[in-house]
């Protein structure tokens, strides 16, 4: 990904009504982020539990997404349907975001259980050591499936009537 400023952050945040470009908070990690290996940028809002960011790349272009947890917990282990990494129940939430445009205004929204922590991103480089007869190929398959998910899930919000 290209580096990114706050500012462009918040133009690029397809979803968001003026207020909410407003109110967004970038995590710490913003300022240390290795823009050249991210395949797309996520997180919590640091100061209100239940929203998120999504930000990749369309075409060179940033494009960011808004965010809503769902609440509730889970009590049973949970799939991100990202990532695909295995999670305990309470570390998988629902999010779902408006759709963008008339649909948006309409209130459509398209939803995903996403790993709670919006850390798809560091869970498929981190996930347990290779086996033994585990080629690095699989755990590169999976991060690139991680980023085309992650991209699918944007164009949905992104994508008009």
């Amino acid at each position: 990904m290209q580096a990114l400023t706050e500012d462009q952050v918040r133009a690029a945040l397809v979803n968001a009504s003026p207020e909410e470009r407003d109110r967004l908070s970038v995590p710490m990690s913003f300022v240390l982020a290795d823009w050249d290996h991210l395949d797309f940028f996520a997180w919590p809002d640091p100061d209100a539990r239940d929203r998120g960011y999504v930000v990749v790349e369309r075409g060179g272009v940033p494009v960011g997404i808004v965010l809503r947890a769902a609440s509730g917990v889970r009590s049973h282990a949970a799939m991100c349907n990202l990532c695909h990494t295995m999670q305990p129940g309470n570390q998988v939430a629902l999010f779902t975001a408006r759709r963008a445009g008339s649909l948006g205004d309409r209130g459509d929204s398209v939803g995903t259980y996403v790993c709670a922590d919006l850390g798809c991103h560091e869970n498929v480089r981190l996930a347990a050591p290779l086996a033994p007869s585990e080629l690095r190929a699989s755990v590169d398959r999976r991060i690139d499936g991680t980023r085309r998910r992650v991209e699918a899930f944007v164009e949905r919000v992104v994508v008009a009537e």
